[in-house]
């Protein structure tokens, strides 16, 4: 019975991680670079989204949209006045790295402004957990799972089966060749940042209403990372695999040894895997640029 409380409660968390994950892997897998600004992004949709729902008395829609909309907004603001000049100008790789650093800090900088070192906490939006053959469901976990594993399969439908989604797989697999056949990429990479943003948006808000929201919640990326690096960076569904066997083992270590000790473990797995299966369990050999 206490396993299948890890498992539910690890496959909520897993939810979250997969959207962070999948937005982390959606950039390196177009530009082939890791986007360092995702988890300040994140932090500033979360808390975007709490002033909507503290101040107005909206509901948990209205706030979960503000928190996407401003995820998408600021993150094409970022392709627009980093990345893109960087890609025109085909400068040194360091200069993606460095890009990223600078506008994670710049939307940290703007979060810590706005509300200081204080932690805040989202306005109750559910009511009591299930209770179901002796197991706990929480409502917010439900809810959350729910609405992360729509996303999810939104996306998935739209790079399958769409002209965008082609489109964006032609991009990520060869940028120059894509243009020579008349595929606008710099639209493509826009749409692959209002994308990854809007997803960092859900995963913020939601870990703000599951979770206590604080200015350096974006560390939480990390984890993102880790996901991305099990289930394979580049490649989307390894991701989402990755993220949700991160959440059940990150459950499971904490109800057992403790919130202290787990985060090493997850870190020791994520070495192993780099160590037996670098291109973790669904990706492929990709070297990446920053």
């Amino acid at each position: 019975m206490q396993i299948l409380q890890y498992l539910i409660n690890g496959i909520a968390l897993g939810s979250v991680y997969a959207l962070i994950a999948t937005g982390f892997s959606l950039i390196f897998n177009v530009l082939k670079f890791s986007n360092f600004s995702h988890g300040a992004l994140m932090t500033l949709s979360a808390f975007s989204g709490y002033f909507i729902a503290a101040g107005n008395g909206w509901g948990l829609v209205p706030t979960i949209l503000v928190s996407v909309l401003t995820g998408a907004a600021v993150s094409l603001f970022g392709e627009f006045v980093a990345f893109r000049r960087i890609l025109t100008h085909n400068t040194s790789p360091v200069y993606f790295f460095v890009s990223s650093i600078t506008l994670g800090t710049l939307y940290e900088g703007i979060v810590v402004l706005k509300v200081g070192a204080n932690f805040y906490n989202y306005p109750r939006f559910f009511g009591k957990p299930y209770r179901i053959a002796g197991l706990f469901v929480a409502r917010s976990d439900i809810i959350i799972f729910c609405i992360s594993a729509a996303a999810l399969l939104l996306l998935a439908y739209m790079i399958r089966k769409t002209k965008t989604g082609r489109a964006l797989r032609s991009v990520s697999f060869d940028r120059d060749t894509a243009s020579l056949m008349g595929i606008n990429v710099t639209r493509t990479i826009q749409f692959a940042f209002i994308v990854s943003g809007a997803l960092a948006g859900l995963a913020g808000v939601f870990l703000g209403i599951n979770y206590t929201l604080y200015p350096t919640m974006g560390s939480i990326v990390v984890k993102g990372f880790i996901a991305s690096v099990i289930g394979g960076l580049g490649s989307l569904p390894g991701a989402i695999i990755g993220a949700m066997l991160l959440g059940i083992l990150e459950t499971t270590l904490i109800s057992i040894i403790g919130s202290g000790y787990a985060p090493v473990f997850t870190f020791v797995i994520m070495l192993v895997f780099l160590l037996v299966r670098p291109r973790g369990i669904a990706g492929s050999n990709i070297q990446e640029k920053a």
